[in-house]
């Protein structure tokens, strides 16, 4: 690479690459409950298990906390998001939500957007717990169900609205150690969260275990990134410089491409810290997802 066209934030080098990202389908829900400790525990069960579409039928998280101020029903709360595919999605929402946000005490839940390309069934589909008891009510031509359970009634949305999404933008952290790359992960993660409109899916925000597309096996889609392996270095063609020994990954879903562009662009940022050597970004060549976010063009 010649020198004068190398980019660098602090002493980390910014690769000349791009992360390839996928388009998907989102919705936000706002859960309230008595307390905010309540409206976490529904949230970050209903978020768990979410890491991935692949895996997990969805990819979710906790995108912020909502004032009770800001609430749909002066109550605290948190917005999450979710992503996928349509179908899926309202099997994942009506799912996750009748066992994680129905069953914590307290809880409501509402539709977080306004406005979609579509609507999905939510309380609609959760009504018939109620047993014959349940009962309905329009509040500014929105419909809601209020679900009778054992600590009184449990309010939902009768339909959500799901909007045209992005997901899988990320980057890659090239370490000289575990330390560093945490610390670098930890950074970024924080300033990605001030980001509204995106949510980072993995635990904490960061996956070691990146994928590539194929397999020496005949049966998975997808196996381990060897080439970003620092212990497969030896065995593969590698693309970690011998001073690289750990590297980690950070996934970002969001509404929109400027959503996930700035929430990349503040995580790289903050990631660029000591032993942080480079950032490099996941794709497939540019041939499967349709939206490509260039490293060195978030900095432009």
């Amino acid at each position: 690479m010649d020198k004068k066209e190398d980019l660098r934030i602090k002493d980390t080098l910014i690769e000349d690459t791009f992360a390839e990202a996928f388009a998907m389908w989102g919705t936000r829900l706002i859960v309230t409950a008595p307390s905010l400790y309540w409206a976490r525990q529904a949230g970050l069960s209903a978020t768990g298990f979410a890491a991935s579409v692949i895996g997990c039928g969805c990819e979710a998280g906790i995108e912020a906390e909502i004032a009770p101020d800001e609430s749909p029903d002066g109550r605290p709360g948190l917005s999450l998001l979710f992503f996928g595919g349509w179908n899926d999605l309202e099997k994942q929402l009506a799912a996750r939500v009748g066992q994680t946000i129905m069953t914590c005490p307290g809880s409501a839940c509402y539709s977080g957007l306004s406005e979609g390309e579509g609507e999905v069934p939510l309380g609609g589909a959760l009504r018939y717990f109620g047993d014959t008891y349940q009962t309905s009510k329009l509040v500014g031509g929105k419909r809601y169900w209020r679900i009778p359970v054992m600590d009184g009634e449990f309010t939902v949305a009768d339909k959500v609205p799901l909007r045209r999404s992005v997901g899988g933008g990320n980057f890659l952290i090239l370490a000289a150690d575990e330390a560093c790359a945490l610390s670098g992960a930890e950074n970024a993660i924080r300033a990605m969260r001030e980001i509204r409109g995106v949510v980072m899916p993995f635990p904490g925000g960061v996956v070691r275990s990146g994928s590539k597309v194929g397999s020496r096996y005949k049966f998975p889609g997808a196996s381990t990134n060897t080439a970003y392996c620092p212990t497969l270095r030896p065995l593969v063609k590698s693309a970690l410089p011998e001073s690289v020994h750990c590297v980690l990954e950070i996934v970002v879903d969001g509404f929109d491409e400027e959503a996930v562009r700035g929430a990349m662009r503040v995580g790289i940022e903050a990631a660029c810290a000591e032993g942080v050597e480079r950032i490099s970004a996941g794709n497939y060549g540019g041939s499967l997802g349709p939206f490509h976010f260039h490293l060195r063009s978030l900095f432009v």
